[in-house]
């Protein structure tokens, strides 16, 4: 039942066009319009906002939710912290979907990326170098250059779906208290070889450079699950 006045409430949102941030009908309209219980309306509802298809503000009223990836990045993050800590396979599966994910869309970008754009990944990497030399963690240069370079697809989903599984590694390694890679200077290397074989426009390249960029990832994150520094 409440599975169907769920659906009933986001059938209502779309019949009705109603963008993130619209107000909702009141507790008492819906009841009206879907012929249930108050507590009904109110567990559905409960059940929306756990998945950012509706915004519960209290003494407000109830909005449509930005329908995030707040939701997936939360279950996956519980789905790979229930696995033992010492199984080698915790991250794995994260990383192969991930990786899947941007060796196909690499090869999208491989061909098209400006002058200007391939200027602009260098130059994060060039960051990434100096924050490595200095001793200092770049994870966050790491995320910019992945959503960087897919930034010409014009696809907003991408950048949603990288940020989600950048964080729940970001979430999981942080759990278990896994370093950072011990050597920044191998990340800077592999980052660079990724933008030499885009700017020579050679897409067999730029995938095998990107696939050894996940295999240390891997690599690393095998070793930490062991126990080995």
């Amino acid at each position: 039942m409440s599975s169907q006045i769920q659906r009933d409430v986001m059938q209502l949102i779309l019949d009705r066009k109603l963008q993130a941030g619209a107000p909702l009908p009141t507790e008492t309209e819906l009841m009206e319009d879907l012929g249930v219980s108050r507590n009904s309306v109110r567990e559905a509802l409960k059940a929306l906002q756990a998945l950012d298809i509706v915004d519960i503000r209290h003494g407000y009223g109830t909005y449509v939710g930005e329908a995030s990836l707040t939701p997936l990045v939360d279950g996956l993050t519980f789905r790979t912290l229930a696995r033992p800590d010492d199984d080698p396979g915790a991250l794995a599966e994260i990383l192969q979907v991930r990786e899947v994910l941007e060796e196909g869309l690499i090869r999208r970008v491989a061909a098209t990326l400006s002058d200007a754009e391939l200027d602009h990944l260098e130059a994060v990497v060039d960051r990434m170098e100096a924050a490595g030399k200095a001793g200092e963690p770049f994870p966050e240069l790491d995320r910019e250059f992945h959503e960087l370079l897919y930034a010409s697809l014009g696809n907003a989903l991408v950048p949603q779906l990288l940020g989600a599984f950048w964080t729940v590694f970001r979430r999981v390694s942080g759990a278990r208290g896994w370093t950072d890679d011990p050597s920044p200077e191998l990340t800077v290397r592999r980052h660079r070889d990724i933008v030499t074989a885009l700017r020579a426009h050679d897409v067999e390249a730029a995938q095998r450079a990107m696939a050894d960029h996940f295999r240390g990832i891997e690599a690393r994150a095998a070793q930490e699950s062991r126990g080995v520094g």
